[in-house]
């Protein structure tokens, strides 16, 4: 497991998956590429339950792995 110093409470690498807040959404393929997983979070939130599939948060922290590890990212 490596913590990723910038946003070491909140993502992490383990083997070749990026994590973000428990939820697996990026995954490191053939060492120079991040592929985006599919995701969804459920929320309950003033009674309602939310599917969540976006987040600006994860988004940055994807940009940021990228980024850092000089990867590209494939949608």
């Amino acid at each position: 497991m490596t913590i990723i110093k910038r946003f070491k409470n909140n993502l992490i690498q383990i083997n070749n998956k990026i994590i973000s807040f428990d939820t697996h959404v990026a995954t490191i393929k053939d060492g120079n590429k991040l592929q985006l997983e599919k995701w969804e979070i459920e929320r309950k939130w003033n009674g309602q339950t939310e599917t969540i599939t976006k987040s600006p948060t994860t988004t940055r922290h994807i940009n940021h792995v990228a980024n850092e590890l000089n990867l590209i990212i494939i949608k």
